[in-house]
Parts: structure tokens; C-alpha cells; sequence
């Protein structure tokens, strides 16, 4: 029997019952594979094979590759704190300064000895190449195994996601759950690095660019305090994790938990509002820029932002930078071959900042509109004067950038960096990317207000995300102000309506593989009633019924 391989581009012949590593290990692939994608679904390297089947195998620099890597180490460093602080309880919060931000529980003093020695540890295990053995049993039984363990927030979410059969790992004599596939040994993690930070210290894996040193560390203090603010708030609301909102669903309590989750956005745009009312009568922050990352909530957050300021007696007045787009001809090009929307360039900065200069001076000034369909810019009729006691706020993804407004003097400015910063977890040793967070919130919009199929926005995600690597995460510590437009229940909300999205996409689709992973992961969550969500929320402008016009 033979199986296709796309990475050689032909057949190779396997005897039923090897495992992909069986058949990887007689090819020249030129890498080490850490998993593979067989018929456009991510596996282990220990899936067995019986049937022909279309293979591609994935290194570390693919982003299934780097998430099994990354998955495979938070294993390891697991049964290393067992060994090393065996009262501690791990916990892998979230991604920051390019690392997996990581604590021991309160009560375990994080010392810079301490961390060296759960390293030391973790190279030895490395060293000694051991399998990660993948099981799947009764979910009973993996309850049991895990209350043994002390892994109480496992048990949690495997009571309440009601699946019959449940997979796990074993590794060294303990055992845990991973959202996705692990490598097939500890010999290929080779590159990563344990740092001291903070009340705890960064799990860093290996750099994008060069995969055989770790990610070097950039500085994302504000970053830090943004999510540190709301895991504190998780804390207090008592949902940290899925098995806690699944609970909360489960005794109807999802009507409060969205009441207080909604109110901590009103309550955190407030003070944002009254910082920039205090340095606008001191004579400074005539204009607000409110940047962030696709679906992060951009739209809503600076039309709440404008309500607020007029409660404080300003007038805001607002302008999009996508209306700013330059004809589509002239659009510049990503490294695919794609029109690059996230460029800087994309957008006519001469114009912007001639406009602006006119506004500023006091002079009425007839702003563009941008036809997304025809590809072109437009004047409609709509002009715009500032008044006595007037804001101007201006929404868009380089609102960061210096270069946008480099003609401004700085104290005419403030700045709000809008990123959805998810700081629920799976459970402690399962974060969730606010990257996922943000593609499903695009996923349901585009496919509800733009007719984009989930193959189509699935596809196009790669190049959003390097264009934001380059030209919006750089900028986000320029910020004056950070607001997480996550909330905590939107995961629970979102499911029923991405669900059926992401069944649409064709089995025999590259992008398949990344649909079932999406649903996979959703289907951890029980499902929230969206009738409970105010039309003022900022959900709203994904999943519609929104009170605001867009």
C-alpha cells in the first residue's frame, strides 16, 4: 500500500499497521517532523497506518509544527515542577514577549535557583529521548487518573464536555491532556529556554525566523499589566477556566457573568475616556488613535469611546483609515502575491496627513470614503469641521505608527492600543491563543456581512497575521492606554454560530485542517443563549443585533 506525500510529491510505500514516524524515517524530507497532516487533519506522528492517505508532514516552522513543539514542551516542564516542586501547581497563563507565561501557584517562591532547576530537569528529560505515548480511554477512567494527579481543573472541564472516550498522554510515569497533537519523543525538543519573569518565568521556544535558537525577548510591559488586570478580575468572578464557564452555564448563572464581564468594558472605557478628557483640558489630546488587530473590536470600542466622551462634555468626531485606502491598482503586494491591506502603504498617507493638518486648523474638510467593491476611493458629500470643545478620533490598525502622523506634535495625541487578550484558559496547562478568539470573531462576520466562506478567511488569515507581525504588534507599547476587548463568555456565545460555518468547509480543502481544529476546540465550551448579550456590547459587532451602525 502506498501513501501520497506531498512534502517528496509522490507515492510511498508503507506496510500496515507502521506509524507516519515508520514511513518519515526512510524519507529525505530535509527536517525532523514534529506531527503531520494526514487527509487535512493535524495527527501524531504515532498515528498508524492501514489505508492509502494524502500526507504531508510538518516541521517546527509550520504553525502546526511549532503548536505541537510548543505543547510538548509545556509536557515536559510539567513532569519536570513534579519532580523539582512537587507541591506546586503549574500554571501556563498566556503568551507575552514571545514566550508562555508560566506561575507555580501561590505559596511556591518562583526563585531564579528554583527556575534553573525545573530547567535542568526538563534537559534531562530532553536528553533522555522519551516517548510521549499516546491512550485514549473511558472518560471515566481518565477522570480517575487525573484526580490522582491532583489535575482538578481537568476534572472539571471532562465533567462538564460529556465525551464518552477521551485522549491523553503519557510521559515518564504521569499523564495529561493537550488541545491538539504532541511530538513522538522528547529528543526533537532541543531549542527552548526557561526565563525568570515577573511572579513566574517564560517557557520560550524556538524563534519563527530561526529555529535553532529560542525567541529572543521584546519588552511588552503594558501588554503584561492588561492581562495580569483581567486574570486577576477572572479570579475574583470565579471563571478562569473552561470547566469554571461551563459550570456557570450550567447553573444558569451566565446572565450575571455577562452583566459583570459587560460591565468591567463599560467600566475600563470609562477611565480611558476620563485620562483623555483630563489631558485635553490641559491642553493637549486633540486627537485620539485607536489601533489594534483584525477583529479585535477597533469599530465598537471607539464608538463606546465617543459616548463616553460626550458624557464628559467633548464632542468626538470620527474618521476610519480604511477610508483612506488607496485605489485597489495601487495597493501594494505581500510576499504571496496578495493585495496587503495591513501595509502601511495601503494607505494614502499624503492625503491623511493634508486632511488632518486642515481639520486641525480649523477648516472644513471633505473626507473619502472607500468602495470596498469597486476598489476605489469616493467623495460622497460628508465634511467635517471641529468645533469648540471637539475630539477627533481616528479608528484603524496603524493608529500606533508614528509614521502615520508624524506631523503632529506628540502632546496633540493619545493613544489606545485594542486587542482581544483571551485570559481564560482550557485548563492550567492549556491556554487559549487570542489569536483563535480573534479568527472566529472574523470567521462569523465576514461570513454573515461579506458573504466570505470560512475556506476563504481561513485562507487569508496567514497573511493577516504577518502583516500585523510587521506592521501593527511593533507599536502596540506606543500606547497610552490598552483595552482588552476579550470578554469572558464570548467563546461559550460564539460556538453555535462558527460551528456550522466551519462544517461548510470541504474535507478535501487545505484548509480543512485548521476548520476541525477550530472545532475541536469549541467543543470544550457548553453554548450561551446570545439573547442575553446588550446590543450595546461590543460581541454584537461580529455576531449582529448591534445598536450601533456600521
Amino acid at each position: 500500500m502506498n501513501i501520497f506525500c506531498i512534502n517528496t510529491g509522490r507515492y510511498e510505500a508503507f506496510h500496515g499497521g507502521e506509524t507516519l514516524l515508520d514511513v518519515a524515517r526512510r524519507l529525505d524530507l530535509g527536517f525532523e517532523p514534529v506531527a503531520a497532516r494526514v487527509n487535512n487533519k493535524n495527527e501524531a506522528l504515532c498515528f498508524e497506518l492501514y489505508q492509502p492517505k494524502m500526507v504531508e508532514y510538518l516541521s517546527v516552522g509550520h504553525p502546526s509544527g511549532e503548536r505541537a513543539y510548543i505543547r510538548s514542551l509545556c509536557m515536559v516542564l510539567y513532569r519536570a515542577v513534579t519532580r523539582v516542586a512537587p507541591a506546586a501547581r503549574l500554571s501556563v497563563e498566556h503568551s507575552i514577549s514571545r514566550g508562555y507565561y508560566c506561575r507555580l501557584g501561590a505559596g511556591v517562591g518562583c526563585t531564579p535557583a528554583l527556575v534553573g532547576a525545573i530547567a535542568a530537569e526538563m534537559r534531562r528529560i530532553v536528553d533522555a529521548d522519551l516517548p510521549f505515548e499516546r491512550r485514549e480511554e473511558l472518560t471515566a477512567d481518565v477522570i480517575r487518573i487525573f484526580e490522582e494527579q491532583g489535575l482538578d481543573d481537568k476534572v472539571r472541564l471532562l465533567r462538564t464536555a460529556h465525551s464518552i472516550y477521551t485522549t491523553y498522554y503519557r510521559l515518564d510515569g504521569i499523564c495529561d491532556s493537550y488541545y491538539g497533537t504532541l511530538a513522538p519523543s522528547t529528543g526533537i525538543l532541543r531549542v527552548w529556554e526557561l526565563r525568570p519573569f515577573k511572579e513566574g518565568f517564560l517557557l520560550v521556544g524556538p524563534d519563527r525566523d530561526r529555529p535553532d535558537r529560542p525567541a529572543a525577548h521584546i519588552d511588552q510591559e503594558k501588554m503584561y499589566r492588561a492581562f495580569t488586570d483581567y486574570v486577576r478580575f477572572n479570579r475574583i468572578v470565579g471563571v478562569s477556566n473552561v470547566g469554571e464557564l461551563n459550570d456557570t452555564i450550567l447553573r444558569h448563572r451566565a446572565p450575571d457573568l455577562i452583566n459583570v464581564a459587560e460591565a468591567l468594558h463599560e467600566k475600563s472605557i470609562a477611565r480611558i475616556s476620563d485620562e483623555i478628557t483630563a489631558r485635553y483640558r490641559a491642553g493637549g489630546a486633540r486627537i485620539v488613535l485607536i489601533a489594534g488587530p483584525s477583529s479585535s473590536g477597533k469599530t465598537t470600542t471607539t464608538k463606546r469611546l465617543g459616548i463616553q466622551l460626550m458624557t464628559n462634555l467633548l464632542k468626538p468626531q470620527l474618521i476610519s483609515l480604511d477610508d483612506y485606502f488607496v485605489d485597489r491598482t495601487a495597493t501594494p503586494r505581500d510576499a504571496t502575491g496578495d493585495y496587503d491591506y495591513e501595509s502601511l502603504y495601503a494607505l494614502d498617507l499624503a492625503q491623511f496627513n493634508s486632511d488632518l493638518a486642515a481639520i486641525l486648523r480649523g477648516e472644513e474638510v471633505e473626507l473619502p470614503s472607500y468602495d470596498f467593491e469597486s476598489g476605489t476611493r469616493r467623495y460622497r458629500g460628508r465634511r467635517i469641521r471641529l468645533s469648540d470643545d471637539s475630539i477627533l478620533l481616528i479608528e484603524g490598525i496603524h493608529g500606533l505608527n508614528p509614521a502615520l502622523t508624524e506631523q503632529i506634535p506628540e502632546e496633540m495625541k493619545y493613544r489606545v492600543y485594542v486587542s482581544s487578550l483571551t485570559t481564560i484558559t482550557i485548563d492550567d496547562h492549556n491556554w487559549i491563543p487570542t489569536t483563535d478568539n480573534r479568527l472566529l470573531r472574523r470567521i462569523i462576520r465576514d461570513h454573515k456581512y461579506r458573504g466570505t466562506s470560512a475556506v476563504e478567511t481561513i485562507r487569508r488569515w496567514p497573511s493577516v497575521r504577518r502583516g500585523e507581525e510587521k506592521w501593527i504588534f511593533p507599536f502596540q507599547e506606543n500606547a497610552d492606554a490598552t483595552f482588552n476587548s476579550s470578554l469572558l463568555y464570548e467563546l461559550s456565545v460564539m460556538k453555535d454560530y462558527a460551528e456550522p460555518i466551519l462544517r461548510d468547509v470541504p474535507h478535501d480543502a487545505v484548509e480543512y485542517s485548521e476548520a476541525y481544529r477550530l472545532r475541536k476546540f469549541l467543543s470544550y465550551f457548553l453554548p450561551a443563549e446570545p439573547r442575553l448579550i446588550p446590543s450595546t456590547s461590543l460581541l454584537r459587532e461580529f455576531l449582529g443585533g448591534s445598536s450601533f451602525k456600521y
